[in-house]
């Protein structure tokens, strides 16, 4: 199977489940897929893919999912309560750092048989999960707010507009901060943009993929 069809078929499942914690568990429900998006991308990003000839962070549905859970809060509950869900995915990450950190720093017994890998996703990622806390907050909250100012601008319309431009550029806006900040040193600047543009073009075609999703959130309040 193609990644290109692997990565259609996890935009689907992925934005259905941000749906699905709507539709059932109401804003408490999407809230809570804030926070477990947001964990669970930062422990799969470490690994990367081709997809359509672009090196691609396998995390990068996930994070994009937390753009459609704010937009649904911000467009079907309230501006403050997406802004509350940006915080909570935020804990969460801080947790989730912390939590690894601290089980690396225990001495294995002579029956375990995961403190290898464990070793090695979780010290190469501490820098990368960092600054993807950094970047997720940032990015996260400037969408919160770019989303509910065209709403504002537009008196509720244009849903496809609003969305898009806010998710499109508050995602470049973390692709290319998290880029810097987690590889600055690493690879040469001419790597890194050049990681963060591919990078880039993936994120917008799964941004623009939540915009049907977003209106089917509206069908039930």
């Amino acid at each position: 199977m193609s990644n290109e069809i692997i990565l259609a078929g996890e935009i689907f499942i992925v934005f259905t489940m941000v749906l699905l914690s709507h539709f059932l568990f109401k804003k408490e429900g999407v809230t809570a897929w804030v926070a477990i998006a947001t964990v669970l991308a930062n422990i799969i990003t470490a690994k990367n893919a081709e997809i359509f000839g672009l090196s691609t962070a396998i995390g990068t549905v996930l994070f994009a999912s937390t753009f459609l859970a704010t937009d649904v809060l911000s467009e079907c509950y309230s501006k403050e309560a997406a802004r509350k869900a940006v915080y909570i995915g935020l804990a969460a990450d801080i947790v989730l750092i912390c939590a690894t950190q601290i089980a690396l720093l225990y001495a294995p017994s002579e029956f375990d048989y995961a403190d290898g890998a464990m070793q090695t996703l979780f010290s190469l990622n501490l820098r990368i999960s960092i600054a993807s806390a950094v970047m997720y907050f940032i990015s996260n909250i400037s969408d919160v707010y770019l989303f509910n100012a065209l709403k504002e601008k537009t008196a509720g319309r244009y849903l496809w507009i609003r969305n898009n431009v806010s998710t499109i550029l508050c995602n470049c806006l973390e692709n290319f901060g998290f880029i810097a900040l987690a590889f600055w040193g690493i690879y040469d600047v001419q790597t890194i943009l050049t990681i963060a543009v591919s990078t880039s073009i993936i994120e917008m075609i799964v941004a623009v993929c939540d915009t049907p999703f977003l209106y089917l959130a509206k069908i039930k309040r």
